[in-house]
């Protein structure tokens, strides 16, 4: 059996009078069936980033889970291309396919001097670099470190 790719549908604005006054919608707390429906839907995210960045010849692709590490997204995904036009290229590739796909309008920021790229895809940030840049910052190694075994004391009181 195979996973098809589900895309979301696009939600319209419903046609409501409107008013000067604006309403201020609360947000659910997250339940065990929302929450099961959020990691599929990142799950579905990614593997579809992975193909991406496999389609557009990446080098070394490495996801690292972010969970329990950081709250600005769920996972980064880290990989190399072979010039800067190759870099450039698979940031505005990926930017292009995902708006077409999910609907997600990413944020490029590096484009400029494509040494390193970060496509922040909300969910799920996504880092292209040169080679001689990656070995550089070594991302790998900072957010590939257990937290949990982390020694915090000097922070606690």
């Amino acid at each position: 059996m195979t996973n098809k790719l589900k895309v979301p549908e696009k939600k319209t604005p419903s046609k409501k009078a409107t008013t000067s006054k604006k309403t201020v919608t609360s947000k659910k707390e997250p339940t065990a069936a929302t929450s099961k429906t959020d990691k599929d839907a990142i799950k579905l995210l990614q593997d579809y980033i992975q193909k991406l960045l496999e389609d557009s010849k990446g080098i070394d692709i490495l996801n690292i889970d972010l969970n329990g590490k950081t709250a600005i997204a769920d996972s980064m995904f880290i990989v190399t291309g072979t010039s800067t036009r190759h870099v450039s290229s698979m940031a505005e590739n990926l930017q292009e396919k995902l708006k077409e796909t999910f609907g997600i309008s990413c944020l490029l920021e590096g484009l400029g001097t494509a040494d390193w790229v970060i496509v922040d895809a909300f969910d799920i940030i996504v880092h292209i670099f040169r080679p001689e840049i990656r070995e550089i910052y070594n991302l790998e190694k900072l957010w590939g470190s257990d937290f949990s075994t982390a020694n915090y004391t000097l922070y606690k009181r």
